[in-house]
């Protein structure tokens, strides 16, 4: 059976989405499984999308709206928390998409990592500024257009050319997103959703502590 807040987002009504978040806040629901709905009815969204049923308009409203909870669910994060690594994330340039992004950066800080988010079409240069100025332990690029492939691997190549590289893991994400992709722009891996952006990153992480 759907969950409530599934269907309510999924049809784009508002105050039902915020109101559900709200009731299963009190309810002590973990934010984790709160956030697992907000993405299962995104995903109903995206759908609905492909199938014709929803526009663009219908995409924006959405992204609006899961914006909007998951600074409502921000403020409910503990900032006491450790924060353990730095990762920059942003979109790509050329892409202007950010409900996968958002996602994937609002679960890494649910899991201590310190988060910088440059946004969408984001130019290859301030990816590298980014790098040189925070000092991240990992990258991750989104891209949802096959047409973003070349820029990513531009951006990768130009982080190499400026002596960024050695110490940093790079991650690519976004639906089109595959092994041989992550191949061909020179990524150390990928993600195809959000939990996996996550595991990897973790992973990585673990693997660089045991090293």
């Amino acid at each position: 059976m759907t969950h409530k807040l599934v269907d309510a987002l999924s049809s784009l009504q508002e105050e039902e989405v915020l109101a559900e978040v709200t009731a299963l806040k009190e309810r002590n629901v973990p934010i984790f499984d709160i956030i697992q709905l907000l993405q299962e009815g995104i995903s109903l969204v995206g759908k609905r999308f492909e199938a014709g049923e929803y526009f663009l308009s219908e995409l924006i409203m959405s992204s609006s709206i899961f914006n909007q909870v998951m600074k409502s669910l921000n403020k409910s994060f503990d900032q006491g928390l450790p924060q353990h690594r730095t990762f920059v994330i942003g979109t790509i340039l050329g892409d202007v998409h950010d409900i996968g992004k958002n996602i994937v950066a609002n679960l890494l800080r649910c899991n201590s990592f310190r988060v910088i988010d440059l946004g969408v079409n984001v130019p290859i240069q301030t990816f590298v500024k980014a790098i040189r100025d925070q000092k991240p332990d990992l990258l991750g690029i989104s891209c949802l257009l096959t047409t973003g492939f070349d820029p990513m691997r531009f951006a990768i190549k130009a982080i190499e050319d400026a002596g960024l590289r050695k110490d940093l893991k790079i991650l690519i994400g976004g639906g089109p997103v595959t092994q041989a992709t992550s191949n061909y722009v020179g990524a150390d891996g990928f993600g195809t959703n959000a939990q996996q952006a996550v595991e990897l990153s973790q992973r990585m992480m673990k693997g660089r502590q045991d090293g």
